[in-house]
């Protein structure tokens, strides 16, 4: 989640199932239109670059992370697997994140997944604001100079860790940070899983249910 939206901020898409009006595109659009022929240069081909890579779907989390007796939550679209033994997991942050900056002074993190449904996908969009209201282009003044505390009124508690842990999670791990990889925009962070809780059998919350992409 990085926040949802990509290079140019949030973008949310109609959720699945729904129709979109015409004109507009969306994972459930397909591919048709990408086959094509790249013509027009570098600038076209970035721009089917764009397009395709705008397709892949993702799960929504919520890392939760400390700092200086703070707790704080965002909303992360690139969580993956990437070792068995150890268990390590990787998630991509954009370089300017509150979040990073909280990880590398702790070196511990929490990643909440939680429901395929309305109220999850409700409780995910309270996270999409980034910490510092500044960091979105184009805001007014007072918008730009907002913090946003995106815990307060959400029923959590803290891990062993001491990052936070959300009561609406269907699973939750802690996490322990031992990489920092620089790739691009963004830094990948590669972290052992300290402990794991499955507290609920259920879907997981994805892009292809929300809409919401952050890729591109």
């Amino acid at each position: 989640m990085a926040p949802a939206g990509g290079r140019n901020g949030p973008s949310m898409r109609a959720p699945t199932g729904s129709k979109l009006k015409p004109g507009l595109t969306g994972r459930c659009a397909g591919w048709h239109g990408l086959l094509a022929p790249i013509k027009g240069g570098a600038a076209m081909a970035e721009d089917h670059i764009a397009k395709v890579m705008d397709e892949m779907p993702y799960g929504l989390y919520i890392i939760g992370s400390k700092m200086e007796g703070e707790v704080n939550g965002m909303m992360a679209d690139w969580v993956m697997q990437v070792s068995f033994e150890p268990r390590l997991v990787a998630v991509a942050f954009e370089n300017d994140a509150h979040t990073l900056h909280n990880i590398r002074s702790t070196n511990v993190f929490t990643i909440n997944a939680l429901s395929q449904n309305a109220d999850s996908m409700d409780l995910a969009g309270k996270f999409a604001q980034p910490y510092y209201g500044a960091k979105i282009k184009g805001r007014t003044r007072m918008a730009a100079d907002e913090i946003h505390h995106k815990l307060g009124g959400i029923s959590h508690k803290p891990g062993a860790n001491g990052c936070p842990i959300l009561d609406a999670a269907m699973a939750w791990m802690e996490c322990e940070a031992q990489h920092f990889v620089p790739t691009g925009d963004h830094t990948l962070v590669i972290a052992g899983v300290v402990e794991a809780r499955l507290v609920k059998d259920a879907q997981p919350l994805t892009s292809s249910y929300t809409g919401w992409n952050y890729s591109g």
